[in-house]
Order: structure tokens, then C-alpha cells, then sequence
């Protein structure tokens, strides 16, 4: 009899394998990075490298103990590094960084099972525990010259709309914010990219970005701002289509981006935060199961069928 080999779905029989989708994930990401550096410093570098270097040796360390395979190879680890580090901001101190970059690793993703099997994005729910942590740090908005400003967010939070920086402005990045979600164009870019190649549909982040437009139509909040502003492009495109923790059907896909979106909506418009995406992200990660199961394809048994 033939060894039975089982694994994590899903059960795919591909010539595309997780490094390549990996790769092809870090290669959408690089406008940003570059963004990020032209904009903030070289400082963002070092950011970047310090969140990649400790998620792929907490990696590495935890499979050494536990005996597991290495899997540092299918480059999930540098992927989750670089979107957290995209979510910093560049004062960070580089502790805190390598903090949120191990508990994504290790307690996220690894001691749920290690990739396919964790119930969260790991890069998320490390951004949402450094909020609660480092709050002070997390929101201290400083540019290459380490002048403080305010996020486009912040000032529509507070009502000072006059303040706002220009569109041209809000398209290249040049305002407060995190890392890698300041540059709108080089993650339209990247998040293009990744429709081309058919890492992710464009069901998710359509339906994600559409909620938020159309509600802040109704509401009339400043609809384009809202768009540019804060994480929705980069979690729409790079974190809501995360294989392991988003559904995997099409309607799965649309209802969890309409989720995403009014949950953004309602912590920005209502909250006590100006921003939402990574609460609406992790919190529509924990209903996933759930929205597979109502939208999964129902074979046609017997009498079912016509």
C-alpha cells in the first residue's frame, strides 16, 4: 500500500509554489520600500532589515528546537518582515521592532502550526499588539529630519480638514504615516502587479476599497482622502488576500473585503482611533471559517440535480 501523505489545504496540485508566490509578493512590495526610503531616510532601511532579519531567524531558531522543517526557504518569513515593517513608523526604536517581528513569528504563526495553519495574518495582529504596547511610539509620525507631523487621518480625525496635504501629495507619500503606506501609487503598482500574475484576485481588495468609498460618499467624509489615507491600500492589496486566513472562494472574497471596509468605517468615522484597517483585517480573520463555509460550492447529488 502507497504511504499516505496529508498536509494543510488547500490541495492544490500547481507548478507555483509558496516560494514563488512569495517571491512575487516581495517584488510587488519593493515601490513601497523604495517609496519609503526616498521619503522618510535611510533610517527606513534599517527598519526593514531589523523586522526581516529577526522574523527569519525566530524562525529558524523555533523550527531548531522543535525539530520541524526548515521553512525559511519558501521566504514567508521575510514577507511577514517587510509588512510589518511597512507598518511601522520610522522613529520606532529598533527593539520594538524586533518585539513585534518575533511575536509575529513565533506566536502567531509558528506555535499555531507555522504557515497555512495560523488563524491570523501574522504582520496585523504583531501591528495591533504594538499599538496596545507601544502606543506612544507606534503613533509618533517623524519624517527623514526628524520633524514631527500628523497623519492625514489624524487631521480629518480632529476636523482639520484645511491642513490636509494636496492629492499630488497624498499619490507620492508625502505625508506622516507608516512606512509603507504612505506612497499610494507604488503599492497601486505592486497590488497591480499581483493581479497580472495571479497571486491574488481583485475581488477582496475591490470590494474592500469600494465599501470604504461608497460609505464615505453617504457620509461625506472626504471620500479621495479616505482612500489615500492610512493602511487601506496596502492591507486591501497585501493583507487581506492573505492565502492562510482569508476565505478562498470568490463571494468569500467580496464579503470579506465589504467587511473589511465597514469595519474601517466605523472605527474611523465613530471610534476612538482615526484608523481601522488592521482592527477590520484581524477581526475578519477570526470569521473566515465561517464565510467559507456559507460560500463554498455545494456538489449536486441525486435528486439535486437538473
Amino acid at each position: 500500500m502507497n504511504k499516505l501523505i496529508s498536509s494543510v489545504s488547500p490541495h492544490i496540485s500547481s507548478k507555483r509554489t509558496t516560494q514563488k508566490v512569495m517571491l512575487d509578493v516581495i517584488i510587488a512590495l519593493l515601490p513601497a520600500g523604495v517609496a519609503s526610503v526616498i521619503i522618510f531616510g535611510a533610517r527606513a532601511l534599517l527598519v526593514i532589515g531589523v523586522c526581516v532579519a529577526v522574523c527569519v531567524v525566530s524562525e529558524w531558531v523555533f523550527e531548531k528546537i522543535c525539530k520541524k522543517e526548515n521553512t525559511i526557504p519558501d521566504l514567508s518569513a521575510v514577507v511577514t518582515g517587510i509588512l510589518l515593517a511597512y507598518n511601522l513608523p520610522v522613529s520606532i526604536p529598533l527593539w520594538q521592532a524586533a518585539f513585534g517581528s518575533l511575536f509575529a513569528i513565533v506566536v502567531v504563526k509558528q506555535l499555531f502550526g507555522g504557515i497555512g495553519q495560523n488563524f491570523a495574518n501574522p504582520a496585523i495582529t504583531a501591528r495591533v499588539v504594538m499599538l496596545t504596547a507601544f502606543s506612544g511610539t507606534m503613533t509618533t509620525w517623524t519624517f527623514a529630519d526628524a520633524t514631527s507631523t500628523a497623519t492625514p487621518l489624524a487631521l480629518m480625525f480632529k476636523g482639520e480638514l484645511n491642513s490636509l496635504p494636496s492629492y499630488s501629495d497624498m499619490l507620492l507619500g508625502l505625508h506622516g504615516g507608516s512606512l509603507g503606506e504612505t506612497c499610494i501609487i507604488a503599492l497601486l503598482a505592486g497590488g497591480i502587479y499581483l493581479i497580472v500574475r495571479r497571486v491574488i484576485t481583485w475581488h477582496t481588495p475591490v470590494a474592500f476599497i469600494g465599501t470604504v468609498l461608497v460609505m464615505s460618499l453617504i457620509f461625506d467624509k472626504a471620500p479621495l482622502y479616505q482612500l489615500m489615507s492610512g493602511g487601506l491600500v496596502i492591507g486591501a492589496f497585501f493583507m487581506a488576500t492573505d492565502y492562510a486566513t482569508t476565505p478562498s472562494t470568490k463571494w468569500g472574497k467580496v464579503i470579506f473585503g465589504i467587511g473589511c471596509g465597514l469595519i474601517t468605517i466605523l472605527i474611523r468615522f465613530w471610534g476612538t482611533s482615526p484608523e481601522g484597517v488592521s482592527y477590520s483585517i484581524l477581526l475578519m480573520n477570526i470569521f473566515t471559517p465561517y464565510i467559507s463555509r456559507l460560500t463554498r460550492s455545494k456538489p449536486l447529488v441525486g435528486g439535486d440535480r437538473k
